[in-house]
């Protein structure tokens, strides 16, 4: 059988992924709407209010998210009983599938989900505290300018080894660039939209003026990351991906206390006496750096950070803990997901995981700002 060009083995693995995908969209659905208990958890002198629909979601998100590793185990190019593959994984270092699962098919999935939880967190981030769904870390910026520093080393003939730094520094800059031209007695968000897309045009320039003045052969280099893409992801970047996630997620979940307080608006923010400047600077900036760690790795995923902020606030409502928890995690499923369609979709070719997402986030863009024209 073929379908798409997809021979029968391909076309069973894409029945299941999307099987998986409705089920996991039910499911969570289900799981949001049912009828919230609240109930208070104490630990000697600490006591802490718990959504149980929250853990629900929590932990059926966290179940999925290991479904989605294991079909990341289990298909592939190179056919490998399934069992096999996954006994691989875990613990038969001896297997002769051991460089296929261990070192091509497992640094992947590990990188697409830290990547995605990373980005999901950032655009949270973001758009909580602009208080604007249409802010997020590619809208703003943040992207093109670690896809300028990226495509200047690769076009310059730098070494590849160098490109997560060269792409980390960009999105830094481009970062510091919008919030500096933001601020006007404080920062607003139609502002901070629209000076972000100016910058984003102006990045996208220099990008194409440098893929038309350096030879084809360096530039095609450039595009192929520009595409984003997991594809031949090493657990060396797994590593980068997992130091810069251990240390930026705990920050930002410390500092969810001050982002809810600066959602009261600055003036009730400041009178509670928050630092007003000073916290959304901190938050501002670990949401820059949490998406400049995963651009820096994977290329500039479009859209990532911009839908998935908005389906968890669908399903979970108000920031807690535990839903900056369900939005990691959610963009660690929706990542896998879209990078498991992009191996199946047009096997044996393998479309760059962007293309997917920037298919999916493109209309559902269109549709946010149709619906906030009004804002903008």
């Amino acid at each position: 059988m073929v379908f798409l060009g997809i021979a029968s083995p391909r076309l069973d693995s894409l029945i299941l992924i999307f099987i998986v995908l409705f089920i996991t969209v039910a499911l969570l659905h289900s799981a949001s709407r049912r009828k919230t208990k609240i109930s208070v958890m104490r630990l000697g002198p600490f006591s802490s209010r718990l959504r149980k629909s929250l853990v629900r979601l929590n932990l059926i998100a966290f179940v999925i998210l290991i479904a989605f590793m294991a079909m990341g185990v289990m298909f592939g190019d190179f056919p490998i009983p399934k069992m096999k593959a996954l006994s691989t994984a875990l613990w038969d270092r001896e297997s002769e599938f051991d460089f296929v699962i261990n070192s091509i098919r497992s640094p992947r999935i590990v990188v697409a989900v830290l990547a995605g939880m990373c980005l999901a967190s950032s655009g949270m981030i973001f758009q909580s505290l602009i208080n604007n769904p249409l802010v997020s870390p590619d809208v703003i910026g943040v992207n093109s300018g670690a896809a300028v520093c990226a495509v200047l080393l690769l076009a310059a003939g730098g070494q590849v080894t160098y490109l997560p730094v060269a792409a980390f520094i960009g999105a830094i800059i481009a970062a510091v660039g919008v919030y500096v031209l933001s601020w006007k007695r404080g920062i607003v968000g139609t502002r901070l939209v629209l000076v972000g897309i100016g910058i984003n045009s102006l990045l996208a320039a220099v990008i194409t003026f440098v893929q038309v003045r350096y030879p084809i052969e360096r530039v095609m280099a450039a595009a192929r990351w520009q595409a984003g893409t997991v594809f031949g992801a090493t657990w060396g970047d797994a590593r980068t991906l997992g130091i810069g996630f251990l240390i930026l997620f705990p920050t930002a979940f410390v500092l969810l206390s001050r982002l809810r307080i600066l959602q009261l608006g600055d003036e009730t923010a400041a009178a509670l006496g928050s630092s007003v400047e000073r916290d959304r600077l901190f938050l501002l900036g670990t949401g820059a750096a949490m998406a400049a760690v995963a651009v820096a790795v994977v290329g500039p995923l479009g859209f990532v950070a911009l839908m998935v902020p908005q389906a968890a606030r669908l399903l979970v409502g108000t920031i807690t803990g535990g839903s900056y928890l369900f939005t990691a995690l959610l963009g660690g499923i929706f990542l896998l997901g879209a990078d498991l369609i992009a191996l199946h979709l047009f096997a044996p070719v393998m479309l760059p995981v962007g293309v997917i997402t920037a298919a999916l986030g493109g209309p559902y863009f269109l549709i946010l700002l149709a619906r906030y024209n009004r804002a903008i």
